[in-house]
């Protein structure tokens, strides 16, 4: 007597990716990282590469800001930044369309902005504060490390 089990693997057309019913893709035409690029590389020693596959900006030692195009198909067209402790939390409760807390960064007090909600002189603030977190940063860090002493022979 053949037992009665649920089936497994194929999908009906109407739920399989590609179909119709799924929301589109939502990608930069390019205009949004123009933005962001701008704003980055008018502080001086900011550096652009490549990371993880994004336009990502560097102080010549770390990350202070990097563009998410629909990253893993999440809908954002953002840009991931570092923030004061508290900032976080504070923003995405104040304006959660616009602000979110991005994947992998988001743990360690990083804030996502959708760039489209938001407009140059306040994007521009936003950047500029998460530089200086970072420069701060690799300030305290300079502080803490001792020359090396070298032995004599």
């Amino acid at each position: 007597m053949p037992l009665d089990r649920p089936r497994v693997g194929r999908t009906s057309n109407s739920t399989r990716a590609g179909s119709a019913s799924l929301p589109a893709v939502r990608k930069d035409d390019g205009r949004q990282l123009a933005r962001l690029r701008r704003l980055c590389l008018s502080i001086p020693g900011t550096i652009e590469k490549l990371s993880h596959g994004e336009p990502t900006f560097f102080t010549p030692k770390r990350v202070f800001a990097m563009f998410a195009n629909n990253h893993h198909a999440d809908g954002h067209v953002a840009v991931w930044l570092p923030a004061a402790p508290g900032v976080q939390d504070a923003l995405v409760e104040e304006a959660p369309s616009i602000y979110f807390r991005p994947p992998y960064v988001g743990g360690a007090g990083w804030i996502g902005v959708e760039l489209s909600q938001v407009d140059d002189d306040q994007l521009g603030a936003l950047i500029r504060e998460a530089h200086q977190v970072i420069t701060a940063k690799d300030r305290k860090a300079g502080t803490l490390k001792r020359p090396r002493q070298h032995k004599a022979q």
